[in-house]
């Protein structure tokens, strides 16, 4: 039998989410409610499903390898060419990327203490070594990463703007000031799967030419493509060139790919569903509030429910899953006293708020 490389033997056996599909197979019985993987419940652009369905009937062909049109769309947008943008499916598909691109064995890399796994997940299985900082004040502590990365001499930090699992945000200044906070040589890898909710205006600039920064963005959130895994990543062109030596080039299929361009030329189907979330956000709020429950301040398309106490999140958890409700919890302090709640449609929160106070009670 051959034996797998040191880092790959060394590795736990881990499943970074458990599917809503796993726990229904476990229960016999599908959800009522599926809350808890922030997908979005109003749907795709009509646009993008005809145009996928356009694409599937051509599906014996390959996908563009180079996914030059979507690149080309994308470039356009902000100002840049399709040097400064690659494709992967979905920002957890890039995230591998760039760890394998910038990470060797015993490298450090700096995340938050609790925040999304799979950069955690990456950087393990290219041999990297993880430092975390904890959060403070509910929020992603910008000082504390900096300063973490000067003390371990990292060569990545990870920052989901705005936050996931709290659903926090930073201002663009803080994100400058954290940025020029950084050590040489340590690159930023910069997560705004929600930057979709974020008006413009209020997104940190983007320097298409800036060696020390690369961003992340979506398809799976605010466009409502998550089971197409489409994702890509802004960057100057050397952080573009060098992951493109070792990127899966047929990554991204066509279907996903005339998906997402032909979303991308549909901006009233995001307003509204940016608008359709930004009132169910109020309304959630307002409905726990009247059963006693807080809220943190979100800019995404998910709300903390504080429950104040790990025990009671937790059993709040357990009662809404055994009502047919599938939502998640952050795992660690200070975050794992809340439960994490996609919004969805009028229906879909009036539903959950009836539930939530039967599972109170």
């Amino acid at each position: 039998m051959p034996n797998p490389t040191p880092i790959a033997a060394a590795l736990p056996s881990t499943t970074p989410f458990v599917g809503p599909e796993a726990l229904e197979r476990a229960m016999g019985q599908p959800f009522a409610l599926r809350l808890g993987a922030n997908e979005s419940l109003f749907g795709t652009s009509p646009l993008a499903i005809a145009a996928m369905q356009e694409a599937a009937a051509r599906g014996h062909f390959y996908c563009d390898p180079e996914g030059f049109e979507l690149r080309t769309e994308i470039a356009a947008r902000f100002g840049g060419s399709i040097a400064n943008v690659t494709l992967g499916a979905g920002i957890d598909d890039l995230l591998l990327l760039f760890a394998r691109a910038f990470i060797s064995s015993g490298d450090r890399a700096v995340t938050s203490l609790g925040g999304y796994p799979t950069f955690e997940y990456v950087v393990a299985g290219c041999g990297g070594l993880v430092e975390r900082v904890a959060y403070r004040d509910d929020r992603v502590d910008l000082d504390a990463l900096a300063a973490k990365a000067h003390e371990v001499g990292a060569r990545l930090v990870y920052l989901a703007n705005p936050d996931n699992p709290s659903g926090s945000w930073q201002t663009a200044a803080e994100v400058a000031a954290f940025c020029a906070a950084l050590p040489p040589g340590c690159l930023l890898l910069l997560d705004e799967a929600y930057a979709d909710f974020v008006p413009a205006a209020e997104l940190p600039a983007i320097s298409l030419d800036d060696p020390a920064v690369v961003r992340f963005r979506t398809f799976s959130k605010g466009h409502g493509m998550a089971g197409l895994r489409v994702g890509y990543v802004l960057a100057a062109n050397e952080h573009i060139a060098t992951p493109e030596k070792i990127r899966l080039h047929f990554s991204v299929n066509s279907v996903a790919q005339a998906g997402a361009l032909a979303s991308l030329r549909d901006p009233s189907f995001l307003a509204a569903v940016v608008d359709a979330t930004d009132s169910g956000r109020i309304r959630l709020v307002e409905g726990a509030k009247a059963l006693g429950i807080s809220s943190l301040p979100s800019r995404t398309n998910f709300v903390c429910l504080d429950f104040e106490t790990r025990a009671r999140a937790e059993s709040v958890l357990s009662a809404l899953g055994e009502r047919g409700v599938f939502v998640r919890k952050p795992g660690r302090e200070p975050l794992d006293r809340c439960v994490r709640v996609t919004i969805g449609r009028p229906q879909d929160i009036e539903l959950f708020l009836r539930i939530l106070a039967e599972a109170l009670s």
